[in-house]
């Protein structure tokens, strides 16, 4: 059965809201994933520019007593080199984690907000956010 207009907007208002959420959520777990992953590249990187004469030229001790041109050329060198495997890396971890905490699974369609008797999952997915009484089989592809 339709809803009424103003409940249809209510809902949407909280479909809306609750699946933004869940973006954000997701957005706030891959970052942390690849911030600590890619931490080693970030600081060689940092490291290499830092030291470099023709880049920022520090004055730090490091800089002057181990590091000189060459090396700091090097350190750039091996932290872009290293960085393509540790964004699969990265990517191999957010994705069996999403799927073991069932994340993309909580996003709700907005046809919950036109008809009433609706459920909060769809069928055959089963997802933590999702209402009681809802199939629990996990599907890798749906």
């Amino acid at each position: 059965e339709p809803r009424s207009p103003w409940c249809c907007l209510a809902w949407t208002l909280v479909i809306g809201t609750m699946n933004s959420l869940v973006f954000l959520l997701n957005l706030l777990l891959m970052f942390v994933i690849f911030t600590v992953v890619l931490l080693p590249t970030i600081v060689v990187v940092y490291f290499g520019f830092q030291c470099h004469s023709q880049v920022l030229h520090s004055s730090a001790r490091y800089c002057k007593s181990v590091l000189d041109d060459n090396s700091s050329s090097a350190l750039i060198i091996l932290g872009f080199v290293i960085m393509s495997p540790l964004l699969v890396v990265a990517m191999a971890i957010y994705c069996s984690l999403a799927r073991r905490l069932q994340l993309l699974g909580c996003f709700q369609p907005y046809s919950l907000a036109l008809y009433k008797g609706g459920r909060w999952c769809r069928r055959g997915e089963g997802a933590p956010c999702c209402a009681r009484g809802c199939n629990t089989q996990l599907k890798a592809w749906v």
